[in-house]
């Protein structure tokens, strides 16, 4: 059974071209910090925009168990009455994170540094997913943490009494752990230090600033040098939160593939640390323009048209990949529609996402007839141009990028593309059915029986 329920199997089958307006959701990223930020802080933060998927409301419930005062005002619309810096309250029972990995690891950066004690747990993806790639690091602030082998959830984290500060240097390219230390680093004296061999998205470090932290990157021959100033007092803020370039990539990828169609995607957030599918896609021959490029609340963004074209595989650079590294499963599946291969490396943070999303694609790939070659840190796909087969059902291993991805692929299959459970897509895009059925996407739940 499904870590959200009942499962849902869907169905995508070729579809006319897709036209309109894509109105994606809100930044998940963004999401999840304003609220986590906002309950730092003393005083109160509205933001509107908020993605209203379950992992980022599974945050904002987490946030009211350890004290905050958090409230819904209406669509997208939230207010945030904080606690400031190490303010946080023991919660009184188990903090349930859902789906949400990077829910549970921002938070758990969040209060390692105060004195208290929570226990987390999460569906059985987010239980199968490693944590000690964060807990290793806030131990060193002085907290501990108890789990399972190998961190997995439950796991129950002891905050510092006396937390000091540390210098780390991540053995990953991952926002999530430098966020982690980095929220850790707000209640310990001091300058905390976190360095990163390759640049990763910097949503933290920009809501940082905003909320009043020091916060100052420096390139230096060890990497990217961030380090943050403890125990600030965070001031209560506006946020408008861009529209999440991630979800926008499934529309974006189905128009390219789709003969004929046409789309307006307003409001991408093109956070240089985000945006490498897009300059991918470009290198491909996407057919995609930026209109209206301005700033919101400190991020870039654009209105993206994109119409259908032909694609030709390229090799991706390894060193673009923490730009787009939630982006490779559309990215694999546009490649089978592109002449030639397509060469992903850098990308063995994929195994440890919701599932092992390189096996997950390449074995759905595999199964339509699409020569595949992988290993653990690369991925090649060899494209059909415009013949693929489809065919398929595709075990999405609870993972709602796989999901979507070969949904998106079965609008443009010779045959329809099924996958075992859609449920999952809830979490950080739950109007996906509803926006692609009115760009004209067939794509339909499966009733028992049909």
């Amino acid at each position: 059974m499904a870590g959200h329920g009942t499962p849902i199997p869907m169905t995508a089958q070729k579809s006319g071209p897709l036209s309109g307006t894509a109105d994606v959701p809100g930044d998940k990223s963004v999401s999840h910090r304003s609220l986590i930020l906002g309950a730092l802080t003393v005083g109160e933060t509205r933001i509107s925009g908020l993605l209203e998927g379950q992992d980022v409301l599974d945050t904002g419930k987490a946030m009211a168990a350890f004290g905050a005062d958090v409230e819904r005002l209406g669509d997208g619309e939230w207010r945030v009455n904080g606690l400031g810096v190490g303010g946080f309250a023991e919660p009184e029972d188990v903090i349930d994170c859902g789906n949400a990995g990077t829910g549970v690891r921002l938070i758990m950066g969040a209060m390692a540094t105060c004195p208290i004690t929570a226990t987390f747990t999460g569906d059985a993806s987010l239980r199968s997913r490693p944590m000690g790639r964060i807990t290793d690091p806030l131990e060193l602030f002085g907290a501990q943490a108890v789990g399972r082998a190998r961190g997995m959830l439950p796991l129950t984290m002891v905050g510092a009494r006396d937390p000091i500060p540390v210098r780390y240097t991540s053995p990953h390219p991952s926002a999530q752990i430098k966020s982690a230390v980095l929220l850790a680093g707000l209640n310990a004296p001091g300058e905390t230090v976190l360095i990163e061999r390759e640049k990763t998205r910097d949503h933290s470090e920009r809501m940082l600033r905003g909320f009043g932290a020091q916060v100052e990157t420096v390139e230096t021959d060890e990497g990217f040098v961030i380090s943050l100033q403890g125990q600030p007092e965070l001031k209560p803020q506006t946020i408008a939160v861009p529209r999440d370039p991630s979800s926008a990539a499934f529309p974006v990828c189905a128009a390219l593939i789709v003969e004929g169609s046409e789309v307006l995607l307003p409001n991408i957030g093109l956070n240089p640390t985000r945006a490498g599918l897009f300059t991918t896609l470009i290198e491909m021959g996407a057919d995609i323009t930026f209109e209206n490029e301005r700033e919101e609340g400190g991020e870039p963004v654009a209105d993206l048209r994109v119409r259908a074209c032909t694609l030709r595989g390229i090799e991706v650079p390894a060193d673009r990949a923490p730009s787009m590294i939630d982006e490779y499963p559309i990215l694999s599946a546009v490649a089978a529609f592109a002449s030639g291969k397509t060469v992903m490396r850098g990308v063995k943070e994929l195994r440890v996402k919701e599932c092992d999303r390189i096996d997950a694609m390449a074995r759905g790939l595999e199964a339509m007839g699409i020569r595949i070659e992988e290993g653990e840190d690369f991925l090649i796909v060899h494209g059909q141009e415009r013949s693929v087969a489809g065919g398929i059902t595709a075990k999405t291993h609870l993972d709602h990028r796989i999901a979507m991805s070969f949904l998106c692929m079965g609008l443009a299959t010779d045959r329809p593309v099924s996958v075992d459970d859609g449920g999952a897509i809830a979490t950080s895009f739950p109007v996906f059915e509803t926006l692609m059925s009115g760009l004209g996407a067939q794509i339909e739940r499966q009733t028992e029986g049909s």
